[in-house]
């Protein structure tokens, strides 16, 4: 939490409002009452970013644990799903919205003992592609972005976890993910942010039901 309250000071040095609202994707009411305080702060909810997600286990597929595998999609996909469902009614009575949803490129390319977490972003790919169907009449729009391995502690974690399962380095866990990269480096935070707020704004107007690559390159598919 410190570091969101950090992130909300920033905003608020630029003469903007923020607010930072606690929530738990796992839970309905818990994202139900955080949607209301955040409309009672702000009016409406003009923009959904559903970014929040966990990494899920690192494990070949016969190793995970049934419960690591069902927490994995309750956060990254029903946790999703929550909170769309939470701010679409609202959006769809104003006939206007953008929702942008966190993919990843893992979702669509293989990555050894990853399977929970990349099945778990596969599945934001249809759940767009088929709402966006659903709110398009009423002038809504959904997008997802697949970014490639961002730079940050997320990554730092999934390297560390990779090498130690594959018995290989930490660098060359880290030139496996980025090798087929034209640039052959990772995703820079601010590179992803950009994109979101393209997505989200009218600049974006005609672009709906789209999955877009912010990898450096690496193609999935």
């Amino acid at each position: 939490m410190d570091s969101l309250h950090e992130i909300a000071n920033e905003v608020r040095r630029k003469n903007r409002k923020a607010s930072v609202v606690a929530l738990d994707l796992r839970d309905e009411n818990s994202v139900r009452l955080g949607m209301a305080q955040a409309r009672e702060e702000f009016g409406v909810i003009d923009v959904l970013v559903a970014n929040s997600g966990i990494a899920g286990p690192t494990a070949p597929m016969w190793k995970i644990d049934p419960s690591d595998w069902a927490d994995t999609f309750t956060v990254n996909v029903t946790g999703t799903f929550l909170c769309c469902q939470e701010v679409l009614p609202d959006m769809v009575e104003r006939r206007s919205g953008s929702i942008v949803v966190i993919g990843s490129m893992t979702g669509k390319r293989p990555l050894m003992n990853r399977t929970a977490y990349a099945a778990s972003k596969m599945a934001l790919v249809g759940m767009v592609r088929s709402a966006a169907a659903d709110v398009g009449p009423h002038g809504i729009r959904i997008n997802l972005i697949s970014p490639g391995p961002v730079v940050g502690e997320r990554l730092d974690e999934v390297v560390s976890d990779q090498a130690a399962l594959r018995g290989i380095s930490e660098e060359a866990a880290i030139h496996a993910l980025t090798q087929d990269s034209p640039l052959g480096r990772s995703v820079m935070p601010d590179d992803v942010a950009g994109a979101v707020a393209f997505l989200a704004s009218d600049d974006a107007a005609s672009i709906t039901g789209e999955d877009l690559n912010v990898s450096c390159g690496t193609v999935s598919y």
